[in-house]
C-alpha cells in the first residue's frame, strides 16, 4: 500500500517557492491575464522613455527628463502601486484555494486612498534606510514585505499594516532576503526565455510570496484557511 505524507507548508523559502510552482500552474490562465493587465498599465512608462530619447535629438533632454520622472513618481503611486497590492491580494486567494477571478484585481480600488497610504508610507520608509548605507533599506524592505497583503486581506490602515508587518516578520528577515535573491535569479533564468518566460518568472515569483505569508500566518496561528502542498485544506 502506498502511503503518501502530507507536507505542510512552512515558512520557509524551499517550501513557499514549491508550493508556489504548483499553485502557479493550477491557476495559469488567470494569473497570466493578471499579469499581462499589469504589464499593459505599465505601457506608459515605455512611452516615457521614448518621449525622452525623442526630446534629445531636439536639445530639451533636461525638461522632458524632469518631466518623465515625475510623471513616473505619480503614476506609479496612483496606479502600478494599487494594481500590484490588487495583484497580491489575487495570488494571495490562489494560495488559499479560495475562488477567486481576474478582475478581484480592481478590489484594491475598493479601498483605494487606504492603499496608496501604505505604499506611500512603507516606500519612504524603505527610501529613508536606503539612504543610510543600504543595509538598513533592506532590513526594512523585508520587514515591510507583508504590508500590501495586510491592507488588502487585513484592511489594516497603513500605520498598522507596517506595525503589524514589523510584528509577523520577526525572526524571517534573513528568509524574506533569501527569497528575494531567489526572485532575482528566477526572474533572470526567465528573461533567457524572453518575454513568455519573463512573465512565468514573475507569476512564480509573486505566487511564493503570497505563500510566505499564508505560511507565517499559519505558523503564527493566525491563518484564516490553512493551506497544505498536496493541495487540500486541512
Amino acid at each position: 500500500m502506498e502511503i503518501t505524507e502530507e507536507k505542510k507548508l512552512m515558512a520557509k523559502a524551499g517550501s513557499a517557492y514549491s508550493h508556489a510552482w504548483r499553485i502557479m500552474w493550477d491557476n495559469f490562465i488567470s494569473l497570466f491575464l493578471v499579469a499581462l493587465i499589469i504589464i499593459v498599465a505599465a505601457t506608459p512608462y515605455a512611452i516615457t522613455a521614448r518621449i525622452e530619447d525623442f526630446s534629445d535629438h531636439f536639445g530639451i533632454m533636461a525638461i522632458a527628463l524632469v518631466m518623465g520622472q515625475i510623471f513616473t513618481m505619480v503614476y506609479t503611486l496612483f496606479v502600478m502601486s494599487p494594481l500590484s497590492y490588487g495583484s497580491n491580494w489575487v495570488y494571495l486567494k490562489a494560495v488559499r484555494k479560495e475562488k477567486f477571478e481576474v478582475q478581484d484585481l480592481f478590489d484594491v480600488f475598493r479601498n483605494y486612498i487606504n492603499v496608496l497610504l501604505a505604499a506611500l508610507l512603507s516606500g519612504a520608509i524603505i527610501v529613508f534606510g536606503f539612504f543610510f548605507l543600504i543595509i538598513p533599506g533592506i532590513i526594512f524592505a523585508c520587514r515591510l514585505a507583508f504590508v500590501p497583503y495586510l491592507v488588502m486581506d487585513k484592511r489594516l490602515d497603513a500605520v498598522k499594516a507596517v506595525e503589524e508587518s514589523w510584528r509577523l516578520t520577526k525572526g524571517h528577515g534573513w528568509r524574506i532576503l533569501w527569497m528575494g535573491l531567489i526572485a532575482f535569479f528566477v526572474f533572470i533564468l526567465g528573461l533567457v526565455c524572453l518575454v513568455f518566460g519573463a512573465i512565468v518568472s514573475a507569476m512564480w515569483i509573486s505566487a511564493a510570496f503570497a505563500s510566505f505569508y499564508q505560511a507565517v500566518l499559519a505558523e503564527k496561528g493566525e491563518d484564516v484557511i490553512p493551506v497544505v502542498e498536496n493541495g487540500e485544506k486541512a
